[in-house]
């Protein structure tokens, strides 16, 4: 399973510099409007420190993370769902990924001009919205003749058609989906052929400078603007030259900072955390794996992230979680104290667990 975030944003709001640091790739940053013109598209690890420690108990000759995928699309601007700037060439990307991360200015930098002339992250905020709804406006208006022909002729139930036009309800109001599925009991199977924009769960990424950096006060105002959304806080700059230390050193810049964790860190994290996904980890000689799955999955459907025969020939499944695997020091005496457990097909798989599946081919 992997997981993509389209990273959104205005013009020169630091979104390359962002994507730059995330994927160590050298796209270009420029202080115009559209510098990035193709999508583009970088995998990253998902930071886990379980898979060194589970490698020195197996011997593993590899590591493998869970990944995440990001990609940076150009700028929007006002009229974009029209046709302004790049159009909607940039919005069909988006369509692709699981979740949107909304890249938020709110440093001062009056060498980097601001689209609008001014720094306002609510309105930056209310431009990309906006624009996201009207493009999704469009495809339900499309959409709704073909559906009702469908339903007319018993090829579509008129549940399909109901939950389309309680969608565009929500959309003419200026809400987006994703944040009325409860509030208007949307149907979301019934939606998910039109790939909704607004559909998606939101990050907000604010990209900040010291003074907002080291300010909880102004932090917790802007996450109130976007709450109960996930808003994470960094400062792009400080993220490029991050990767280019090593790790003593990018500890100690992050120190003086007054951080704990890297900005870039906490978006991989807070991405799983708002899709629900979690990892369990397979171990042996040759690798240590992290498998992304989604909360509540059971062990077959966890299986079947390895291989589709996997789950197909699920007979049971050998889980230890990963605490007590460290704390035993190996298989053999985690299995003598009693941590290893066999479980069958209704077991609900959890963050951490190690497993080794027994399947018939």
């Amino acid at each position: 399973m992997a997981l993509t975030i389209g990273i959104v944003g205005l013009p020169n709001v630091g979104k390359s510099t962002l994507f730059n640091a995330l994927t160590r790739n050298n796209v270009l940053a420029a202080n115009y409007p559209f510098a990035t013109i193709e999508p583009n598209v970088g995998m990253v690890s998902l930071p886990d420190p379980r898979l060194a420690k589970l490698a020195e108990v197996f011997g593993s000759a590899r590591l493998l993370p869970a990944t995440v995928t990001f990609v940076d699309i150009a700028g929007i601007v006002k009229g974009a769902s029209e046709g302004e700037g790049l159009g909607n060439k940039f919005l069909a990307t988006i369509r692709e990924a699981e979740a949107i991360a909304q890249v938020i200015r709110v440093f001062d930098d009056p060498d980097v001009i601001h689209v609008d002339g001014k720094v306002d992250p609510r309105s930056d905020m209310d431009t990309i919205n906006t624009e996201l709804i009207l493009a999704d406006m469009q495809t339900v208006e499309k959409a709704i003749p073909r559906i009702e022909k469908a339903v007319k002729l018993k090829q579509k139930e008129a549940a399909e058609l109901n939950a389309i036009l309680a969608a565009q309800k929500v959309l003419e109001r200026g809400d987006t989906i994703f944040s009325s599925i409860k509030s208007d009991k949307l149907e979301m199977e019934h939606l998910k052929e039109l790939s909704l924009l607004t559909a998606k769960p939101f990050i907000y990424v604010f990209n900040v400078d010291d003074a907002v950096l080291g300010n909880p006060e102004r932090q917790e105002e802007l996450r109130a603007l976007v709450a109960p959304a996930d808003a994470i806080f960094l400062d792009a700059k400080l993220e490029a030259d991050l990767v280019e230390l090593d790790e003593e050193e990018a500890r100690e810049m992050l120190e003086m900072n007054g951080q704990e964790e890297s900005g870039l860190d906490q978006l991989a994290r807070v991405g799983f955390h708002t899709l629900g996904l979690q990892t369990y980890l397979t171990a042996g000689p040759k690798e240590t794996r992290a498998w992304t799955i989604r909360q509540g999955d059971t062990a077959p459907q966890a299986a079947g992230v390895i291989h589709s025969d996997f789950q197909r020939g699920f007979i049971k499944a050998e889980v230890v979680h990963f605490e007590d695997l460290i704390e035993a020091g190996s298989m053999h005496e985690a299995k003598a104290k009693g941590k290893v457990r066999i479980e069958g097909k209704e077991y609900v798989m959890h963050d951490g667990d190690v497993v080794e599946f027994r399947f018939n081919v």
